[in-house]
């Protein structure tokens, strides 16, 4: 009974923050100077209970009020706790509590990319729970043509980055080539040329359309995989949270379950590193390849 007590004790809060909490969630959700007036309607209170809210949050810095308009905005503490926020946010460990609870739910394996100096990288896993799955193992490095994760990253990254990276690969397999490479191992499919600029830039631009990409049998037969790219607040790719299976039960359609899932996700940890609807994602304006 103690224990109880002593738990509830330390999870009460003091319900007049919470209360004035709601005007501050009102100011970051318009995202602009708003009146007292319309930030008590949407905090569903008088604007007479606002107001003392509103002058103690001006004292600690938290809001400020426009002197000409009246209207109250952020204020510099606001500022410094946001920017810390972001200093302290770490896209692979807010990932990495998320994968779980995902691969169960779209039953297959779950892995995080970032960009290292060989292309995309896995970093963390979270196995399928299905008996039948395919592993994937860290450290493993994604081909920048060929894979969902690796054509996600071109999609976004900056284009000089995608370009040299693209010319490694060319070079590299170029030498293969030249030291008569044998045939690849069964279940393997052929090692194909590397698209043209023009080729790679349709799929590129593919992956910026439906905000997410796919692979189906590109790296080994009868394996389909889609990645689906996480955002910082400065709008630049962080991270390939990326989903692979047997082709025969891993659907790849563009809206299908596996894809709102992996998109919810990545949003999620987009929104988290202080991403806003309007970077990245669907829509996003990057330079096209043929311009590298």
């Amino acid at each position: 009974m103690a224990a109880t007590v002593d738990t509830d004790r330390a999870q009460r809060g003091i319900q007049s923050i919470e209360v004035g909490g709601q005007l501050l969630r009102a100011l970051v959700h318009h995202g602009r100077p708003m009146a007292l007036k319309d930030l008590a309607r949407e905090a569903d209170m008088t604007a007479a209970k606002a107001h003392p809210y509103m002058v103690s949050f001006g004292r600690l810095g938290l809001i400020e009020q426009d002197r000409a308009s009246g209207r109250y905005l952020l204020g510099p503490l606001a500022l410094q706790l946001g920017l810390i926020s972001l200093q302290q946010a770490d896209p692979v460990h807010i990932a990495t509590a998320l994968i779980g609870q995902l691969a169960q739910q779209i039953g297959h394996t779950v892995a995080l990319a970032v960009w290292g100096a060989r292309g995309a990288t896995i970093v963390r896993t979270a196995e399928s729970p299905s008996p039948v799955h395919v592993n994937m193992r860290h450290g493993t490095v994604f081909s920048l043509t060929n894979t969902a994760s690796g054509r996600v990253f071109a999609a976004y990254l900056d284009p000089a980055v995608v370009r040299a990276q693209l010319e490694d690969e060319r070079q590299r397999q170029k030498q293969r080539k030249g030291a008569a490479e044998p045939a690849p191992p069964a279940g393997m499919p052929p090692v194909q040329p590397l698209p043209s600029w023009s080729d790679f830039e349709r799929q590129c631009q593919e992956v910026r359309d439906h905000g997410i990409s796919r692979s189906d049998g590109e790296v080994i037969e009868g394996v389909s995989a889609m990645a689906a790219p996480v955002f910082d607040h400065t709008g630049a790719i962080v991270l390939a949270v990326t989903a692979i299976g047997p082709a025969g039960i891993f659907h790849t359609a563009w809206d299908g379950e596996i894809a709102r899932a992996l998109k919810a996700c990545a949003g999620t940890v987009s929104q988290r590193l202080g991403a806003s609807n309007s970077q990245g994602g669907v829509g996003a304006v990057v330079p096209s390849v043929s311009d590298r």
